[in-house]
């Protein structure tokens, strides 16, 4: 289904147990709702689950130009309206965890939790370089030189020659994302700097982290789980980038016993 929603059209899809709490997922760059379905089979009994294609990906619109984090924060709160969620717990891996964060410091009581998922509050001031780099790849030669290096960072080696049909399930959405959606979405990311905000969030926090993620290594999730008092940090054991893809059973693990601790409605 697709929805107009702060000035585009974003495609989602609703799951699960009608008049259960809303459970919403945002995925990372490059991928889609798709990336979700391991979760999505293991909590549609118990939630009612909407996933959506952010800004610039999957069947979502993809507008030419850099986007921002309140811009990607600010669609999601636009869908959530149309659709008359009030409070959602959210779950968000990488650029989704980012959005999260915006989303909750923006939009304070609306989410009921936040499960950030291999991602950071901070990234170094050099790390506009590598990002800057990546924009022009794409710009000038499309999505296909990013396929194999961005796959060989999100999945551990034994995981991709033990698994090479999620590998390629994966890689078949990395090299579908619209140049548009990769570059805009990547002038985003690399400005995010919300360490020093995360007290602000409310809302009871998961941090997990595969502890063979290199993008968004353990030591970013230490760091968001040190500035967010109360947060809860798991690291997943051989997991890189993708851990709901790559450990699902300890990611749905962790994952429910931190939603099944939280207060009903």
């Amino acid at each position: 289904m697709k929805a107009s929603a702060n000035g585009i059209e974003t495609y989602y899809e609703i799951h699960g147990k009608e008049g259960a709490p809303w459970l919403t997922f945002s995925h990372s760059l490059a991928c889609s709702t798709r990336m979700w379905d391991p979760q999505i089979e293991a909590l549609k009994s118990r939630y009612r689950i909407l996933v959506y294609d952010t800004r610039g990906h999957g069947k979502s619109m993809a507008p030419a130009g850099a986007y921002t984090l309140e811009q990607l924060a600010d669609d999601l709160y636009a869908l959530l309206k149309h659709l008359a969620i009030d409070s959602t717990h959210f779950v968000g891996l990488s650029m989704g965890g980012m959005i999260g964060q915006t989303f909750a410091l923006k939009y304070p009581g609306v989410l009921r939790s936040l499960t950030l998922a291999d991602t950071t509050s901070r990234y170094p001031a050099d790390a506009a370089g590598v990002w800057n780099e990546r924009i022009h790849t794409v710009e000038t030669r499309g999505m296909q030189p990013l396929v194999q290096p961005t796959l060989e960072r999100w999945f551990t080696e034994a995981f991709r020659k033990s698994h090479p049909e999620v590998v390629k399930c994966i890689a078949v959405l990395i090299a579908g994302t619209p140049v548009a959606g990769y570059a805009g979405c990547s002038h985003a990311l690399p400005k995010i700097n919300l360490s020093a905000r995360l007290r602000e969030i409310k809302c009871p926090i998961l941090v997990i982290c595969g502890d063979k993620d290199p993008g968004t290594p353990p030591a970013m999730a230490r760091e968001i789980h040190d500035n967010a008092p109360g947060s809860t940090l798991v690291l997943i054991a051989d997991a890189a980038h993708l851990s709901n893809l790559e450990q699902p059973a300890e990611f749905n693990r962790a994952l429910e016993a931190f939603l099944s601790s939280q207060p009903s409605a």
